[in-house]
């Protein structure tokens, strides 16, 4: 049995209203199951904003002047900053989830909005751990662990298609 974090840290902000929103501890709970096996320890961070905010965040880091359903953050140290030997840094990094779009696309995708929030967290999770979907080989790898981390916590296959 694949063992999750020994230590995870996860602190969830909330900049637009709560309401329809998940709790913070939904959020840990699916960083939980997506970092099992993966990964030792983590610190990161959730925000969950605005439209005005998701756009600004998306417009200045990606270019793209429109908000979108998540945004993935590397956590990184500084340039020149350097930790002392034997010392791990265990930041993930930050993960944004705008409000508005997430209820709107899971209306439009007929699911019920915590499972949106939890394929997203998820999928942002897997982009802070390395992964990406550049061209299609990786984006059929990355789907497919979406899937099987959605099935442990008994949430829908997120792709299927809809008749």
């Amino acid at each position: 049995m694949t063992q999750g974090p020994t230590r995870l840290d996860v602190a969830v902000g909330y900049a637009a209203p709560r309401a329809g929103v998940p709790a913070a501890t939904s959020f840990r709970r699916w960083v939980a199951v997506a970092l099992k096996g993966r990964i030792r320890e983590a610190d990161l961070a959730i925000r969950i904003v605005d439209e005005e905010e998701g756009r600004a965040l998306n417009r200045h880091y990606r270019g793209k002047d429109y908000a979108t359903n998540v945004l993935s953050f590397p956590g990184d140290l500084p340039e020149g900053v350097k930790l002392p030997k034997g010392v791990t840094m265990p930041l993930m990094g930050d993960l944004v989830l705008c409000a508005p779009v997430v209820a709107r696309e899971a209306a439009e995708q007929a699911k019920p909005v915590a499972h949106h929030y939890a394929h997203l967290t998820v999928h942002g999770v897997l982009h802070l751990l390395g992964m990406d979907h550049q061209d299609e080989r990786e984006a059929e790898c990355m789907e497919q662990l979406e899937r099987e981390i959605l099935a442990e916590l008994g949430i829908e296959d997120p792709y299927r298609v809809l008749d």
